[in-house]
């Protein structure tokens, strides 16, 4: 979301959103933040440490052992993985010597065939999303951590695979006297889980919530992200009666009015997005009308928890529409358009040339219209004309944008690429 003070949302947001802090939740229950990417939970069983996620490293999770022994002196014997992604999951090597099973879930869906096709430019968008190649005051912060580990030096990723993996829609265990439910639950990906903790009533939700507006679509790229069955994680999670919540990044949710106020909030703030698209696009309105008109509602805009500091209603709007619809927009110009290039120089002819266009484009951002100057640089770059000032424009559009951009992940993207157009 573009914002006068975007950067300056986004700096306030990171110095208060997950300062290193161990919280005892409730007896033998720890629920640890800020000490990597992604948070950890710690239960203390009769003989072992039962441990929710992992960290994102191998030296990250060496401190995460510091914090065990401080503890107790009970082994970590059973890992839980509340979903798939490397942040969550990265530090489980440095418990080898004493874990003995490690619990995850399969996806309800498949990942699409060939994949693997796109790994050099998912890795690329995946750089540029979380800001891998920028330095500490280009990123601020990842946007629902501290930066990873491994780009800042702080060891590396160190996999180990799960010893049982569960198709079933619900499993309940009890490991070393602790009674445990795990619950499939879509969200951020399609293995996520939330576990379900009775006896202290205790709910750990992985990455279904966090505090601030989610990742409903990642501009790295991935499969659609199911929104709908997102909101029914949601509800399934709000069935619980649960006195705590312990998400998989920022603060935990503590008291059973604050679980039910805040869960219900954001569970309604991202069913309003989806209501709102899927009622713009049966009128036939456009990916790009409604990706401009839908906001979240006054009562859910200004509360801290939903504020778009990593996903944007924007960018779920566009998801929304493509998952549901594809690219075509009911509009019979685009069915066959103009190739790129040819359409770039027609514009250019229509509106006086090169040098116009360039006159044009530092006027917008003289203007503080950062966005209409990189859109004629792309004119220019589309018809191959001018390179080299035009990507220096581009790059200062773009470095303009990222001081407006509330989002960490849409920060770094324009900053990544304003330094690729410059050749830094």
């Amino acid at each position: 979301m573009l914002k006068e003070n975007g950067e300056q949302m986004l700096k306030n947001f990171a110095e208060t959103a997950f300062q290193p802090t161990i919280t005892e939740i409730t007896n033998g229950i720890y629920h640890v933040m800020g000490y990597a990417h992604s948070n950890s939970i710690i239960i203390e069983a009769e003989k072992s440490v039962i441990l929710i996620d992992t960290f994102d490293s191998d030296a990250r999770a060496e401190k995460l052992k510091k914090i065990i022994a401080d503890i107790t002196k009970k082994p970590v014997k059973t890992i839980i993985y509340t979903h798939g992604h490397p942040d969550h999951r990265g530090g489980a090597g440095a418990f080898n010597d004493t874990v003995e099973e490690i619990i995850a879930f399969a996806p309800k869906k498949p990942i699409l065939g060939r994949m693997n096709e796109l790994n050099d430019i998912l890795d690329k968008r995946s750089a540029f999303q979380f800001g891998y190649h920028l330095s500490d005051e280009e990123v601020i912060t990842q946007g629902i951590g501290i930066r990873e580990g491994l780009v800042v030096g702080d060891g590396k990723r160190a996999f180990t695979p799960p010893t049982t993996i569960y198709k079933e829609e619900k499993v309940s265990r009890t490991i070393d006297g602790i009674l445990l439910e795990f619950v499939s639950a879509i969200g951020e990906t399609d293995d996520t889980i939330f576990i379900w903790l009775s006896d202290s009533k205790v709910l750990c939700c992985g990455d279904n919530y966090y505090g601030c507006f989610p990742n409903l679509y990642a501009l790295r790229g991935s499969q659609y992200r199911d929104v709908s069955a997102w909101i029914d994680s949601l509800d399934l999670i709000l069935s619980y009666p649960a006195k705590f919540v312990l998400p998989g990044h920022t603060k935990p949710l503590i008291g059973r009015n604050k679980v039910q106020e805040v869960l219900s909030n954001f569970r309604n703030a991202i069913d309003h997005v989806l209501t709102e698209t899927l009622r713009g696009m049966n009128k036939g309105l456009t990916i790009d009308e409604l990706a401009s008109s839908i906001k979240l509602p006054e009562k859910y805009a200004h509360l801290p928890y939903l504020g778009e500091f990593y996903g944007t209603v924007e960018w779920s709007v566009r998801s929304i529409y493509t998952g549901y619809l594809g690219w075509f927009d009911g509009n019979p110009t685009n069915l066959n358009k103009l190739p790129p290039k040819e359409h770039a120089v027609k514009m250019l002819e229509l509106i006086g040339g090169e040098a116009n266009t360039i006159k044009e484009i530092k006027k917008a951002l003289s203007n503080q219209e950062a966005q209409w100057a990189v859109e004629l640089c792309d004119l220019l770059l589309s018809a191959e004309r001018e390179i080299k000032i035009t990507k220096k424009l581009k790059a200062d559009g773009l470095m303009a944008l990222s001081k407006l951009e509330t989002s960490a992940n849409g920060r770094h993207y324009y900053i990544a690429c304003a330094k690729e157009l410059l050749g830094n």
